[in-house]
């Protein structure tokens, strides 16, 4: 058996052969291995109304012998993620992701039909427009149509408002073209010839007497509470870039990969790259966060206002 989680990215009758299931949410992975499928096919996932698929059930397929195949929508997110740990991510949306020519994921977001309307797509995801653009209109005239649309909140950027962004004069040489759709195609070839993966043996995890220990010796070392308040401040914060709907960039995954190498268990290594990654956004764009938002001087400042004894610099 092979399994495509499948929406609206591509028509359920052209991946004849797979077991369909729907977009992938949060442990859904983990619940298709107990059919014991020969590979996946992750396409379509769901981003806004519930959790996501996490990237660690993705990584125990991969342990499991089971080959993961993304790309065209949240398959192409989590193989640009994934692809340095086994992931096969295919097509131009995964390269896009993975190079950073694109990093937001409402660049694959679109509004789509139910079940049982067959998740037919009723909006352009930005991915759509990007690719039509830079294949029909002269470059300035693709720059100035992309970062129109990219203004349209997804669920408003319907077929009719695209073409009206259109310049006039282009008009006949347009045609959309969809990008997601011919990624989809990639991705279900790719997944019908993926072979097995070796079974790779999961490290045994420590036992909990074994971790309270080790907790209960870092809790008592010297700048435990400063680790701790770090910890808190990180976690708070990626917490807060989630809520925003942020996703930091693959090469700034996988820098915060290269930073944990050998420190991290496995089973935390993506968690906790993706926050670190997430910590250094948010500080990067400080005065974008919030209104007014402070800039690296003002937070200097402030710091050392609070530091006892500090008396600033001396001339």
């Amino acid at each position: 058996m092979i399994i495509a989680f499948l929406g609206p990215s591509l028509p359920a009758r052209e991946a004849k052969g797979f077991h369909l299931l729907p977009p992938a949410r949060q442990g859904d992975v983990w619940r298709a291995l107990g059919l014991r499928p020969r590979a996946i096919a992750l396409i379509d996932g769901v981003f806004e109304a519930q959790p996501s698929v996490w990237h660690r059930e993705i990584l125990d397929a991969l342990d499991a012998g089971v080959p993961v195949v993304g790309g065209a929508s949240m398959g192409a997110l989590r193989a640009a993620e994934l692809c340095t740990l086994g992931m096969t991510g295919v097509g131009r949306i995964f390269r896009w992701y993975r190079d950073g020519t694109v990093i937001d994921d409402a660049e694959v977001a679109l509004l789509h039909a139910d079940a049982e309307h067959g998740y037919r797509a009723l909006t352009v995801p930005l991915v759509n427009v990007r690719w039509s653009a830079q294949r029909c209109l002269p470059p300035r005239a693709a720059k100035r149509m992309i970062e129109a649309s990219s203004r349209l909140f997804y669920q408003e950027r319907t077929e009719g408002a695209v073409l009206d962004l259109v310049p006039a004069r282009f008009r006949g040489r347009f045609r959309l073209i969809d990008l997601k759709a011919e990624d989809a195609r990639q991705v279900l070839g790719a997944t019908r010839a993926a072979r097995p993966r070796p079974v790779r043996p999961r490290e045994p995890a420590p036992s909990s007497l074994v971790r309270r220990r080790r907790l209960l010796a870092t809790a008592q070392a010297d700048g435990a509470g400063e680790m701790a308040r770090a910890g808190l401040r990180r976690a708070l914060l990626a917490g807060w870039a989630r809520e925003l709907g942020l996703r930091p960039a693959a090469r700034e995954l996988e820098r915060a990969r290269a930073q944990l190498a050998g420190n991290a268990a496995p089973d935390d290594l993506e968690r906790l790259a993706e926050e670190i990654a997430l910590e250094e956004l948010v500080l990067a764009h400080a005065p974008r966060m919030l209104n007014d938002g402070p800039s690296p001087e003002e937070a200097l400042a402030a710091e050392l206002r609070t530091r006892v004894g500090h008396r600033g610099p001396r001339s």
